[in-house]
């Protein structure tokens, strides 16, 4: 006989539900009776010989005499309290929830209920038997935990053949179990924050933190009691409003739910796609959204409910706003502001201005595909669209001085057009001179000063001079200065000497001092 009885009417609504098909642990959560009390009914029920519609024809006289029913009044309180379990479950997860307050709920519904340290008791003893004990309760929207898989997936080279493993990033949210599954090509820090932008995405908002397990991409030095993040991670944590919590090095206690996710990863992904071929990693990750959609949906078989129905029920709600964008990564240089106000950002061969004031600091350039902005002491001084022309200085006029104000104009055009009224042969000096490999910033120098030698010598003098520089090999200033110094330009076109000194390849030209 069954250890403990239910009455007729929760028998006949037992044999109604086993009839439909329903597991025993189904009729738990829908009527409320604990499972030890079905069990041995059910067993019971077989053993009768009788189909559950032929039991269901029976009278209640004749099933009373089947399966004798005797109340107690413990049998009844905690089939009365069991019947919460699942329910108390879920409202702990939730922020500011406590024992306490669920148990005064119960008591104001059922006055004759257990008292408050029976209550944490029979709960305590019904939470370790499905593996959801105190130590992991989780609240909603706390934090999210995200790692990588040790095993790898693979993408096959439709060309060579050649076969390539690929990283597999994992984010869980514990309060539901709800899971994010990618591929990726690497754990560099882009692949990471793409995952991690991906993930917060898929979920439809942020929790309170993100645990990284130490990771190379996100943690420039390991600690056992506070890493180091590098600066992308920490500027990741301020655009999306949240927090980044590594957790202790060595120490896999502080991820054990997302060590079980990974084990259950494998079974429902791994394994599945193991047996396929991928040509790309986008292919890949199509049929891993699949498989993720599947393994979201699945019962989990100590609460009797999906991740993705208890992701909408308890998790979803508390998870904070997304920013309007991703956080796009930066890179991050040092950099020291030269003489005309200007930061020279080596990636792009282009000048950044910044407010005179700052001329000869140190400075930091921060920058990604959009913006570049400079910071000096933390504080940022300048910031600009960023330009992909080579050679730009791009710049505002409150950045300028007074003195450098005459100079924000300069460019090609600036110069040509100058020459252009001062002689054909100083233009055509000038064009070459522009678009020889030398920085704009010394070349336009090398131009105005050009420009400047009819104030010193006749215009002639300077267009015949460059007329006949036009055929070197290097173009700049100081070749035709001296040309002008050492009036080599007013010597007898006619006369062609042999120099009295023989050419060799050891002697240098007049190029090579421009």
């Amino acid at each position: 006989m069954a250890a403990k009885k239910v009455d007729i009417m929760e028998l006949k609504q037992l044999l109604m539900l086993k009839e439909k098909g329903e597991s025993n642990r189904s009729c738990e959560r829908i009527l409320g009776i604990h499972r030890n009390t079905i069990n041995p009914y059910v067993r019971l029920f077989r053993a009768s010989g009788l189909s559950y519609a032929d039991l269901l024809k029976l009278d209640e006289k004749s099933l009373q005499e089947l399966f004798p029913y005797k109340e107690t009044t413990d049998t009844q309180r905690y089939s009365t309290l069991s019947g919460y379990f699942t329910y108390f479950d879920k409202e702990l997860k939730k922020p500011g929830c406590t024992r306490e307050a669920l148990w005064g709920e119960y008591l104001q519904k059922h006055p004759g209920g257990y008292g408050y340290s029976q209550f944490n008791e029979h709960l305590n003893r019904w939470q370790n038997k499905v593996k959801v004990s105190g130590k992991l309760i989780h609240k909603s929207g706390d934090k999210v935990y995200v790692d990588y898989t040790g095993k790898k997936l693979h993408v096959t080279d439709r060309q060579t053949g050649e076969v390539t493993e690929v990283e597999v990033f994992v984010a869980i949210l514990p309060a539901s179990q709800y899971t994010y599954v990618e591929v990726s090509r690497s754990q560099k820090k882009e692949d990471f924050i793409k995952s991690v932008n991906n993930c917060l995405t898929f979920f439809g908002g942020v929790p309170k933190t993100i645990v990284t397990d130490n990771l190379k991409s996100a943690v420039s030095k390991a600690s056992k009691y506070e890493a180091v993040l590098n600066k992308n991670l920490r500027a990741l944590a301020v655009h999306y409003k949240t927090s980044i919590n590594p957790t202790r090095a060595y120490s896999p206690q502080d991820k054990a739910l997302v060590e079980g996710a990974v084990k259950l990863v494998y079974q429902r992904i791994f394994y599945p796609l193991g047996k396929m071929t991928f040509f790309s990693i986008e292919a890949l990750n199509e049929a891993v959204k699949e498989k993720l959609t599947d393994y979201n949906n699945y019962l989990m078989k100590q609460q009797e409910i999906s991740r993705s129905r208890l992701f909408l029920d308890i998790e979803k709600p508390y998870l904070g706003k997304l920013p309007s964008g991703p956080y796009e990564m930066k890179e991050y240089r040092k950099a020291k502001v030269q003489k005309m106000g200007f930061v020279y950002l080596h990636e792009d061969k282009n000048y950044y201005s910044v407010p005179y004031r700052y001329t000869g600091h140190s400075v930091e350039v921060q920058y990604n595909s959009d913006i570049v902005e400079i910071y000096y002491q933390s504080q940022r001084i300048a910031m600009h669209k960023r330009s992909y022309r080579k050679g730009s200085y791009i710049k505002k006029d409150e950045h300028l001085s007074s003195y450098h104000k005459f100079y924000q104009d300069w460019s090609p055009d600036f110069f040509l057009n100058w020459a252009k009224k001062t002689g054909p042969n100083i233009e055509a000096y000038i064009d070459k001179l522009l678009k020889q490999d030398t920085y704009p910033e010394i070349a336009y120098k090398q131009c105005l000063g050009i420009i400047h030698l009819k104030s010193e010598y006749p215009v002639q003098r300077v267009d015949k001079a460059c007329k006949m520089a036009l055929g070197h090999s290097r173009y700049g200033y100081r070749i035709i200065k001296n040309i002008l110094v050492n009036k080599t330009d007013m010597e007898p076109s006619e006369i062609t000497q042999e120099p009295h000194i023989a050419r060799h390849t050891n002697i240098r030209g007049a190029e090579t001092y421009c």
